[in-house]
C-alpha cells in the first residue's frame, strides 16, 4: 500500500465488515462516538438538526420523523425522505450510527443533507443547534387524554407516569395514547408505559431464541389507567418498543390500535462492550407479543385503518387522532 496505513482504523473497519456480513441490518459495530451519539438521543437533550433517522421498509437509510420546531422540519426536510448525501459523501450504504455521526454536530455549524422525495433530488443546508425533546407530551382534551411518546427514553417512564397520574385525577373518559412515528428505545421504558395500564404480573413480552423462552417482561407498579378505555395511535414508523407497548395493550388491556400498519421490528438486542471502548449492539432473540406473535416484518396491523397523507397533518386535520376520539366517544 503506497500510503500510510492506520492500524485502529482498519482494525475498526475489518470487525465493521464482518458484523455486516451476518446479513442483519440491526447487528452493528459501533465507534464509541457513535454509540455516545445514540445515547445522547434517547436522553431526550443533544446538538443537532431535529430528525430521527433509519432504515425503511426497503432498508432505505430515511429520515423517520422532524421533530417539531426543529432545524430540519423549518429548513424543509420531512419524513420519509431517502437520504442520499451528507456534506456531499455518498451516505447510501451507511449504517444508522454513521449517519448521525455525520449529521450530529455543534450549535451553529452547518451541515448539507441531500435527499430523495418523489424521486427528485433535493439538498437542503441546515444550522445545528441544541435539540431539547422531551419523549413525552400530554394535554386533556374533550376529557380525553392525549399521551404522545416520541421515543423510549431515559425520562420516560417519569414523564408517562405523571401524564397517567393527572389523567386519572381529571377523571378522563378515554385515553389516546400516540406511538406513530416512534422508533423505539429501552424495552425497561416500554415496560414501565405498558405498566400503567397493567396489573402487576401481567406479561408484556416473551424473549425467545433458538433455545426457547429466555425471558419474560412483565408489568409492575399500581396501574392508574386500568379500565380506561384507551387508543394507540401506531403507523409505519411505530417500530420495536413501541410495537412492544402497543401489542401489549391490545391483547391485555383491549387497547383498540388506530392508524396504519406498524413497522415490523419484533427483535431483542443488546449492547456489548468492547476492550477499545466501541460497541456491538447484536440482535439476540426474537419477542413476542402476550398473544404469542412475533411481528418482525410483518408488523402490527390496526383494529381500525386510517390514512393519512401528510398535507392532512400538516394542515391540522388528523384524521387518525379524530377517528380515535370517535371511538372514545362511542364506548
Amino acid at each position: 500500500f503506497d500510503g500510510n496505513l492506520d492500524k485502529q482504523k482498519l482494525l475498526v473497519g475489518a470487525a465493521k465488515g464482518m458484523v455486516d456480513a451476518a446479513g442483519d441490518t440491526y447487528t452493528e459495530y459501533m465507534t464509541a462516538e457513535e454509540y455516545n451519539d445514540l445515547e445522547g438521543e434517547l436522553s431526550g437533550s443533544f446538538s443537532g438538526i431535529g430528525v430521527e433517522i433509519g432504515p425503511n421498509k426497503d432498508g432505505v437509510l430515511s429520515i423517520i420523523n422532524t421533530l417539531d420546531g426543529s432545524p430540519a422540519q423549518k429548513a424543509g426536510l420531512k419524513a420519509g425522505d431517502l437520504i442520499e448525501k451528507v456534506d456531499d459523501k455518498d451516505a447510501t450504504k451507511w449504517t444508522t450510527s454513521q449517519a448521525a455521526v455525520a449529521i450530529r454536530g455543534d450549535k451553529g455549524t452547518n451541515v448539507k443533507i441531500t435527499v430523495v422525495r418523489d424521486g427528485e433530488e433535493k439538498t437542503y443546508t441546515v444550522t445545528r443547534d441544541t435539540i431539547s425533546n422531551p419523549s413525552v407530551k400530554w394535554e386533556i382534551k374533550d376529557n380525553i387524554g392525549y399521551m404522545r411518546i416520541s421515543d423510549f427514553g431515559e425520562d420516560t417512564a417519569e414523564l408517562a407516569e405523571k401524564a397517567a397520574n393527572e389523567f386519572k385525577s381529571k377523571n378522563v373518559k378515554g385515553v389516546i395514547l400516540d406511538l406513530r412515528d416512534n422508533t423505539g428505545g429501552y424495552v425497561d421504558a416500554a415496560k414501565a408505559v405498558s405498566s400503567l395500564w397493567l396489573d402487576e404480573g401481567t406479561v408484556i413480552t416473551t424473549e425467545r431464541s433458538n433455545k426457547g423462552v429466555i425471558d419474560t417482561v412483565r408489568a409492575t407498579g399500581d396501574s392508574p389507567l386500568k379500565g380506561v378505555p384507551t387508543v394507540v395511535l401506531i403507523n409505519g414508523a411505530t417500530a420495536s418498543a413501541s410495537e412492544i407497548t402497543a401489542g401489549a395493550l391490545r391483547d391485555n388491556a383491549g387497547a383498540k390500535l388506530v392508524g396504519t400498519k406498524s413497522f415490523g421490528k419484533g427483535l431483542v438486542q443488546e449492547v456489548v462492550d468492547l476492550r477499545n471502548g466501541d460497541k456491538l449492539k447484536v440482535t439476540v432473540a426474537k419477542w413476542y407479543t402476550p398473544s404469542g406473535v412475533n411481528i418482525n416484518k410483518s408488523g402490527l396491523k390496526p383494529d381500525t385503518e386510517v390514512k393519512m397523507t401528510t398535507e392532512e397533518y400538516n394542515s391540522g386535520n388528523d384524521t387518525q387522532r379524530n377517528k380515535a376520539v370517535e371511538i372514545i366517544d362511542n364506548e
